[in-house]
Order: C-alpha cells, then structure tokens, then sequence
C-alpha cells in the first residue's frame, strides 16, 4: 500500500489532468465513438472499436482520479522542518563513491509524471527521513550497501 500523501503541487496537477479528461477529452472521444456508431456494422468498425476501447480508458482513469483524491492528504512545508528531510524536500546527495543524486521526495501519484521524483516509499526517502545536511544514511542496492551523504535540503 502506499502512503497516501502528495504535495499541493502534485494535488493540483492530479486534479487539472481529472478535469481535462472529464471536460474535454471525454467529451470527444464520445462525439467520435457516437459517429463511428453510425457507419454501421460495429463488429468490424476499427474507429467505433478503437475509441470504445479508448472511452472506457478514460473512464477507468476519472474513477481512479476521483477515489484517489478523495484519500490523499496534501502535506505542506511548515518552517519547523527547516534543515531537515521531510515530505516535499528537494535533497542531494553524493554517496561514498562520488556519484551525486537530487531529487524531491514526494508522493507515489507524482512519481510518474516528473523523473527527478522519488516516492516517500522508497528505500532511499525513508533512509533520509529527519536527517540533516552533513548526515550519511546506508541504503542496500542490489544487496550491497552504499552510503549516502546529504549535501543540501531545499525546499520549494
């Protein structure tokens, strides 16, 4: 199960992509699949078959959207956190091999859309959790542990 948190920005996005399928993408792949509907013989249809499969796509996703919204806490920085990896913290990081990492903790629904991302959920975001700039944390990676160093914590 994943952590039902997500940052305001992450939220908004969530919900402008929940409007866009429901107002306008919805809205056209119906006109298409109600004139495809026309030309006849549906069985053999590539357009009524294509956008029929696409419709019901589109609305698996709203239902999703819709349920997920409803269950997601929007967690915003507070300034006791200053210093500290929290939730929405963008972190860099260099581990002891010289490889140097940044990236936003944030939640599991923002991950896909933004690759400099990592879910709250991940190994590496639990090992950072409270620590400070300075501070090392050990993350197993293919069964060999690598040690992690923060470098900076920001957060937007």
């Amino acid at each position: 199960m994943n952590t039902p948190l997500i940052t305001k920005q992450g939220y908004e996005e969530l919900k402008s992509e929940l409007d866009e399928l429901w107002r306008v993408e919805r809205r056209e792949v119906t006109q298409k699949v109600s004139w495809a509907a026309g030309q006849g013989d549906r069985s053999e249809n590539a357009d009524y078959q294509y956008n029929k499969k696409r419709l019901r796509e589109i609305d698996r996703r709203i239902r999703y959207l819709k349920h997920r919204l409803e269950n997601l806490k929007v967690v915003e920085h507070r300034a006791e956190q200053a210093g500290k990896v929290f939730f929405g913290a963008w972190v860099g990081v260099e581990n002891d091999r010289g490889e140097k990492l940044r990236f936003r903790i944030a939640g599991y629904d923002e991950i896909f859309k933004h690759p400099d991302y990592i879910s709250i959920d991940s190994p590496m975001a639990r090992a950072l959790l409270k620590k400070e700039v300075g501070d090392w944390a050990e993350i197993q990676i293919d069964s060999e542990p690598v040690r992690w160093r923060i470098t900076d914590i920001e957060y937007a």
